[in-house]
């Protein structure tokens, strides 16, 4: 059996190849791809075999890809770009003949209006048209969208545009526990899951800030479009700061709330609590 697992450079695709590590995959059965293998040196040190790709050169995709038995597809970054960046990794797969892709989507993909959602929709269509035996992981926000602001949070309070609509975070450690369970488990093959931790509001993001702090803590909620103000006066690209504002205009439609326990199920035990991660962080 050979793993590819790619994006490993990233933060979510390290994390994969660490809990495939550890759930007993020999590291030689992993194959940690990204653009600059510098960076998975010490996954080499492992034995972890390492190859270089680009999502946007189809010929280093194919020879990532060669004799790989499951694709652990982690999407893209640069949005706007990963639609036809992706159909060079389905292109690649297919030609592979891989048993299994596993895709990092988006929660409700299928449905959702947000902008992120649309290449994420765009992919999971076209790995479906490819014939190949897929499984779409649909995570929903990081906690680790938030926790790095914390500081910004105690000295500015919380700002954002999400009304009361609930988010499903999750860290990332357990979103890539999923990801490692589907691709050594059984059961799974052309299966879709809504994945999402405990859900909260920004409101109640602020409150636990305040109380494990200590400190007064507010949510100020906004319009979508002073929200992008505030963010490109914080020095955000103006883009980045629409995708962002977007986001939270998403999660007060409730496009971020992940009704079930997918992802419990997947990893065993239930997903890290914001109060657990806030707390770990300060």
């Amino acid at each position: 059996m050979s793993i590819v697992v790619t994006g490993a450079t990233g933060h979510l695709g390290r994390l994969i190849v660490a809990s495939l590590l550890e759930r007993g995959v020999p590291a030689t059965e992993i194959v940690a791809v990204g653009r600059d293998t510098g960076r998975l040196a010490d996954l080499a040190g492992q034995n972890v075999i390492v190859r270089r790709a680009d999502y946007e050169d189809p010929a280093s995709l194919r020879a990532a890809f060669a004799g790989a038995t499951k694709l652990m597809f982690v999407s893209g970054s640069e949005v706007g770009r990963r639609a036809a960046q992706h159909r060079n990794v389905i292109t690649a797969a297919r030609q592979a003949d891989v048993d299994l892709v596993v895709y990092t989507s988006i929660a409700k993909a299928d449905t959702s209006s947000l902008v992120l959602a649309t290449e994420h929709r765009l992919t999971e269509q076209e790995i479906k048209a490819s014939g190949l035996p897929y499984v779409f992981l649909r995570n929903s926000w990081y906690l680790e969208n938030y926790l790095p602001q914390l500081p910004a949070y105690l000295e500015h309070g919380v700002a954002g545009a999400a009304g009361d609509g609930l988010i499903s975070a999750a860290t990332r450690a357990d979103f890539a526990d999923a990801a490692a369970e589907v691709l050594t488990g059984d059961g799974h093959t052309n299966q879709v899951y809504e994945l999402g931790g405990d859900a909260f509001t920004l409101a109640e993001l602020a409150a636990e800030v305040a109380k494990q702090s200590e400190q007064e803590v507010n949510y100020t909620d906004l319009p979508v479009a002073t929200y992008v103000e505030v963010l490109v006066g914080a020095g955000l690209p103006r883009q980045y700061a629409e995708v962002l504002a977007d986001g939270d205009r998403g999660a007060a439609e409730g496009e971020l709330h992940v009704e079930g326990d997918d992802l419990a199920k997947l990893i065993g035990r239930p997903p890290v609590t914001l109060a657990e991660a806030i707390r770990t962080a300060l």
